[in-house]
């Protein structure tokens, strides 16, 4: 996505978003930390995750009682930060970032 400013948000966002992941007994991956501009957050809770062709998606809790909606590009191994909704709230409709 570029903005009015001509800046690429999307390389912005995947630069300023690290994710650690748990490998299960099955080797699936799933986000345990993220990093997210300078500050560190904990996964405490995967409230929901799916799957399309290229994509997996993740919502998550974050230890803030913020929603993170995080979509992994399985082929690049790419992390991106799709949706969030600060402090603690119930799991309805997140909104866009």
């Amino acid at each position: 996505m570029i903005e009015p400013s001509g800046q690429d948000t999307d390389r912005t966002n995947q630069a300023s978003l690290r994710v650690e992941c748990y490998a299960g007994h099955r080797a699936d991956t799933e986000p345990r930390r993220l990093h997210l501009r300078g500050r560190e957050v904990a996964v405490t809770e995967i409230i929901d995750r799916w799957l399309d062709p290229s994509h997996r998606y993740f919502k998550v809790r974050g230890d803030g009682g913020g929603v993170y909606l995080l979509r992994h590009d399985t082929f690049a191994d790419r992390w991106a930060l799709t949706l969030y909704k600060s402090g603690p709230t119930d799991e309805g409709r997140l909104t866009s970032t």
